[in-house]
């Protein structure tokens, strides 16, 4: 295995790059915190701003952190702070005041005593949701080895002692014990950019020139410092893109999570990790594992690890880590960075073999066919493992439904099962015997089956037949699960209905095939077992250009393993530690992974842009992650709703250059499972009158006019076998039309969405009467008479047809 990739900082000629002169430098990124002091001569105080430069938060924001708060609400605080200043201003002309001033405001009839607890819960809050950010407490050390003083200048509504003793509390004494002096705006009345600095030289014995003051605020901790002659550096926390990342999950963590008081808002424990390694990557698929799947992984590790000692308390024994490759490959290489934490094993028990194992039961084999009717019956024989002969003979010339009717009535015959029943007995001990080998567990042992998830299949399949033949438990534990049948088997999920409701859970499955496709192991998929049990492969259809791409994706992954421990310096109880190690990144990993699956970034699909997914149920099927071009289409043509039939498996991918709102109304109407149809979404925006004629006979038909995306509309008209010819007046409707394409197609597929419909579309040219092209999409109809004449094409069988035209109108009624 790989060694885990560590991003480091540019050097040029044996120093870093970014030490240039001061003059030059207006900002500095967190990981060159402990190298600043070299960028400036004469320094003798290091001056810091508090929070989100020494103290971070769990959370995205630190209104976030109000939900906590056991005697107001989140608005309550926000707006009796906003009020206290008013009064504040209004009556003493000052501009920052202090938290009591605050509580006075939100509880004006409450006892002091009340008040009183008040605010130390709101402390306390902050100091169970506080950490030392590494690099700054990195850089306060290098001040005093230098002899230099080290002071904290806040805008805040604490007081300096209360600030002191936050940073003992949350950083650690010995943080706090690095502290000289504490300066905050609510003491002086006004902050930084009001002028606070002013009063902290008066109180310091040092020049302007000798002091560098650092903070995460442009405007505070430059804009208000620097006009003192003092020198400043902005700490630019993060990266654009990944700023964007990080609103973006807190966005949907409120549509996820709410706005209740069930515990921090938008927590985002990754945040110092990011801040610390993403400006060190500079390869868009390391920052890609790094950024997003990193947390996810570590998160799920973290608590995989507790599961593990609840289950060997439960039920004694050694509890073995079983990693089904291939999704459990990177969970696996996750838990490795880590450190490792008993019996682990990769193991290889495919969907596959696993079902052909549950044939040895007689019974199994025709409900697995009551089951899987509507699925192609060459797939279901070939699970059957039936020679190529027979199933030419029972699936060729016939449609799906004959196909599958023929299967059933040749596997009801008990000779012919016979032979199925005694192939996947002999399958089922080889499957043994490769958990043997990898294994060798004692009985009363269990075995943890460790996977993505989503519904536990293969532990539903080979659950019984592990625990009889070995003896053992068997516990599946997967990242995320949502069961479709209720099993009775020991399954839990990270992410899972103990958590989360069961749309928000089909939503997060519905685009799982991309962390699949990232966390798979670069191998064929197992189709068999030598008799010691050695793993026999089928092969790799997945380009090598992918594998490595995920490879590279997988190093960045890793690589946030060791960020994430070496960013913060934090003190809690042990307790507390098992709390923000589950709870706190449960809540975060769900938010990343509905971000990641609903609103990815430009960067991360360029990654994954060429990638396709493989089927693996007996097939070499590969599908194609997404397609924008073929989406394009179908959302001109039909709507958003043109997802109903597609087999692509990242859709919402298809919609990132759709705009926002698009976005955001997938996002909404998956996480809800909202009932809407078309007509919901895109409103009304009437009829047109559409003469269909035949040899005959001419019928003016009132068709609707459907909205579809971007401005444009779909018209259809429904002309039989091919039998109308339809002139549509689109003088009637504005002088002019861009037409983006006529196309005719089975009217079925198109109502019913059929994923490949474009396939079979054949375009129609028209002809037209008092109707110019002026180009080949853009029309002039200055005549509400004229019209454009749509001849389909020649009748085949009875198949009806649906001409559809995809068009906008340019300026009024004509």
């Amino acid at each position: 295995m790989n060694a885990p990739f560590v991003p480091q900082p540019h050097k040029r000629n044996g120093a870093s790059s970014l030490a240039v002169r001061p003059e030059l430098r207006t900002h500095c990124l967190p990981h060159e915190l402990p190298e600043v002091l070299d960028w400036f001569a004469g320094l003798k105080v290091l001056s810091l701003d508090c929070f989100d430069t020494l103290l971070w938060r769990d959370c995205h924001a630190p209104t976030d952190l109000f939900a906590l708060l056991p005697d107001c609400n989140p608005y309550q605080r926000m707006h009796g702070e906003r009020r206290a200043r008013q009064i504040a201003r209004s009556a003493r002309g000052v501009h920052d005041i202090s938290i009591d001033e605050i509580y006075r405001s939100i509880m004006p009839r409450a006892r002091d005593a009340d008040r009183a607890r008040a605010i130390a819960a709101e402390i306390e809050a902050e100091a169970q949701s506080c950490y030392g950010f590494a690099p700054t407490i990195a850089l306060m050390h290098e001040a005093r080895r230098r002899g230099m003083q080290v002071i904290l200048v806040s805008d805040t509504y604490l007081s300096p002692r209360q600030l002191h003793d936050l940073v003992a509390r949350a950083a650690g004494a010995d943080v706090a014990a690095l502290i000289d002096r504490v300066f905050c705006s609510s003491t002086h009345g006004k902050p930084k950019a009001a002028g606070l600095y002013g009063d902290v030289l008066a109180r310091m014995k040092a020049k302007p020139g000798e002091i560098l003051h650092i903070g995460d605020n442009q405007a505070a901790d430059v804009g208000g410092v620097e006009p003192f002659g003092v020198h400043t550096l902005h700490l630019r926390q993060f990266t654009e893109r990944t700023a964007q990342q990080l609103r973006l999950e807190s966005a949907v963590a409120a549509l996820m999570h709410g706005h209740d008081r069930d515990g921090l808002q938008a927590p985002q424990p990754h945040r110092p990790a990011l801040a610390h390694g993403m400006p060190r990557l500079d390869n868009a698929a390391h920052q890609f594992g790094f950024a997003t799947l990193g947390p996810v992984l570590l998160g799920y590790d973290q608590w995989l690890r507790h599961e593990a000692k609840g289950l060997q308390a439960q039920y004694g024994g050694a509890v073995h880590w079983l990693f089904l490759m291939r999704d459990g490959h990177l969970p696996m290489r996750m838990h490795e960075a880590v450190g490792t934490d008993g019996s682990i094993h990769p193991v290889e028990i495919s969907r596959l073999t696993a079902t052909f194992a549950t044939f040895a039961q007689d019974t199994a084999i025709m409900r697995h066919l009551d089951e899987n009717r509507g699925i192609d019956p060459v797939l279901l024989a070939r699970q059957l493992r039936l020679p190529d002969a027979t199933i030419a003979r029972l699936c060729d010339g016939r449609s799906w439904d004959e196909g599958w009717r023929a299967l059933a009535d040749w596997c009801r015959v008990p000779t012919n099962r016979r032979p199925i029943i005694l192939a996947a007995q002999a399958l089922g001990e080889r499957l043994v015997n490769h958990v043997r080998q990898r294994v060798r567990p004692a009985p009363g042992d269990t075995l943890m089956l460790v996977d993505l998830g989503y519904n536990g299949s293969v532990q539903s399949l080979i659950d019984p037949l592990l625990a009889r033949s070995l003896g053992v438990h068997v516990a599946g534990r997967y990242l995320i699960l949502r069961e479709m049948q209720i099993s009775g088997l020991d399954k839990r999920g990270y992410l899972s209905s103990e958590h989360y409701d069961y749309a928000l859970l089909n939503a997060m499955t519905a685009n799982v095939a991309l962390i699949e496709q990232l966390a798979t192991a670069a191998q064929g998929s197992v189709i068999d077992y030598a008799e010691d049990g050695t793993p026999v492969r089928g092969a790799n259809d997945i380009a090598k250009r992918q594998s490595d791409v995920r490879e590279a994706v997988q190093t960045g992954c890793l690589a946030f393993a060791g960020a994430a421990h070496g960013s913060i310096v934090r003190v809690v109880s042990g307790d507390a530690v098992a709390g923000i190690g589950v709870e706190l990144w449960r809540k975060a990993n769900a938010a990343t992974l509905m971000r990641l699956m609903f609103l990815p970034l430009r960067e991360e699909l360029a990654v994954v842009r060429a990638f396709e997914h493989d089927v693996n149920l007996g097939t070499g099927e590969t599908l194609a992650l997404f397609d924008p071009e073929i989406a394009r289409q179908g959302l001109l043509q039909q709507g958003l709703f043109y997802q109903k039939g597609v087999r692509r498996m990242f859709l919402p991918a298809e919609l990132a250059e759709e705009g926002f709102a698009t976005r955001l109304t997938h996002l909404a109407t998956m996480r809800f499972h909202m009932p809407l149809a078309a007509a919901d979404l895109a409103g009304d925006v009437g009829q047109i009158s559409v003469i269909l004629s035949d040899t005959r006979d001419a019928t003016p038909v009132s068709l609707p006019i459907r909205p579809t995306h971007d401005g444009f509309c779909a018209l259809c008209i429904p002309v039989g076998a091919g039998r109308f010819v339809a002139a549509v007046p689109f003088g009637t409707l504005a002088p002019y039309v861009e037409v983006l394409s006529i196309t005719a197609m089975p009217a079925d597929e198109y109502l019913d969405n059929r994923h490949d419909s474009h396939l079979r579309a054949c375009p129609i040219v028209p002809q037209f009467d008092r109707i110019t092209a002026l180009t080949e999409h853009l029309w002039h109809c200055p005549d509400p008479a004229g019209f454009a004449l749509l001849q389909p094409p020649p009748a085949q069988g009875d198949t009806a047809l649906m001409i559809v035209v995809v068009f906008r109108t340019i300026g009024g009624p004509a």
